[in-house]
C-alpha cells in the first residue's frame, strides 16, 4: 500500500511537472511572482491600468479573474478604453436593464470583438451592481487630431468638448513611448499621429479620475501600449493626482516563458507572459 501511495505520489508530481504552461507572471525586475501575490499587492491600489493584447485570450481570462477576485473583498470601479465616452448613457441603461444587450449593440459603438471578449466584463458589472465608464474619447474626435492636431479641437462645441479632456491638451512629443510610435510607423509617422495618440491617454485618464472613489479600486482595461513604460495613461494620471497609488499590468508574448526577456524588464509593474504560440480571440 505504501509503495502504491509513493507511486502515485511521484506519477502526480510528474504530470505536474510536466504541464505546459500558457503564461507565467514576472514582477518589473523579471522575478517570476504567483497570481495570488499578485493579486494581494493589487488590494493596496487605488488605480489599475491592466494592459492587455487585444486578440490575446489570455489577457482577457486574467483580466476576469482578477477583477472577480478582488471583487470578493474590495470596492470595485470598472472602466475601458473599448468604450467611448459619449456612449456613456447607453452603457448605464444597459447596466440598469432598460435595454439589453441587442440593443446595447445597436446604440453603441462597440468594438467588433465585444460579445468575446469585453461583454463578461461588463456583464460583470451589471450583475455585482458596479460602475462601468467608457473612457475613451470618440473616435470622430480623435480622428479630428489625426488629420488637424489639437487645435482642430478648438473647433469643438461646449457639448461636444464633455467627452473629451479638458483642454488645453498637455503634451510631451518627447516621452519615449510617443518618439517609438514615429519610429515604428517609419514614413507614415506624423506628429498629428502621435497627437492622436495622446488626446486618446489623456481622455482616458481624465474620466479614470472622475469616476474614481475614495476606498475603491478602479480596475481600468486598455491596450497596453496605453499604460507600457509607466508612459500614456499613466503619466496623464500622474500629472493630475501624484498622491495616488498606481500599478500597472501589461501583457507581452514570448517563445520561451522561463524567464523575461531583457526587452521586457520594467514594462510594467506585473508582466504577464504569454505563449506566443497561444491562438488569438481573431
Amino acid at each position: 500500500m505504501k509503495l502504491l501511495q509513493i507511486t502515485i505520489a511521484l506519477l502526480f508530481s510528474l504530470s505536474l511537472y510536466c504541464q505546459k504552461p500558457a503564461y507565467k507572471i514576472y514582477n518589473a525586475k523579471g522575478k517570476k511572482v504567483t497570481y495570488k501575490k499578485m493579486l494581494k499587492s493589487l488590494t493596496k491600489d487605488d488605480i489599475i491600468l491592466f494592459g492587455e493584447l487585444h486578440n490575446n485570450p489570455i489577457s482577457h481570462w486574467l483580466q476576469y479573474e482578477v477583477t472577480a477576485d478582488l471583487n470578493q473583498t474590495e470596492q470595485l470601479v470598472l472602466g475601458a478604453e473599448m468604450l467611448e465616452a459619449d456612449n456613456q448613457t447607453q452603457v448605464n441603461n444597459y447596466l440598469a436593464g432598460i435595454i439589453d444587450a441587442k440593443a446595447l449593440d445597436t446604440v453603441a459603438r462597440l468594438w467588433p470583438n465585444y460579445k468575446t471578449d469585453y461583454a463578461p466584463l461588463v456583464d460583470f458589472a451589471k450583475e455585482n451592481e458596479l460602475i462601468f465608464t467608457a473612457t475613451n474619447i470618440p473616435r470622430r474626435y480623435a480622428s479630428l487630431v489625426y488629420k488637424k492636431g489639437f487645435s482642430a479641437l478648438d473647433t469643438l462645441s461646449k457639448a461636444e468638448k464633455q467627452w473629451i479632456a479638458p483642454l488645453p491638451i498637455a503634451f510631451d512629443s518627447e516621452l519615449p513611448t510617443y518618439k517609438n510610435i514615429l519610429k515604428m510607423m517609419g514614413d507614415h509617422g506624423t506628429p498629428e499621429l502621435v497627437m492622436a495618440q495622446a488626446i486618446k491617454d489623456a481622455t482616458m485618464a481624465h474620466f479614470i479620475l472622475q469616476n474614481h472613489r475614495t476606498n475603491t479600486i478602479f480596475i481600468h482595461y486598455n491596450g497596453a501600449y496605453h499604460s507600457d513604460n509607466y508612459e500614456g495613461i499613466l503619466w496623464y494620471l500622474r500629472k493630475e493626482k501624484s498622491d495616488l497609488n498606481y500599478t500597472t499590468i501589461t501583457t507581452v508574448l514570448q517563445e520561451n516563458l522561463k524567464k523575461l526577456e531583457k526587452e521586457n524588464l520594467s514594462r510594467a509593474d506585473f508582466i504577464i507572459s504569454v505563449d506566443s504560440h497561444m491562438t488569438n480571440t481573431y
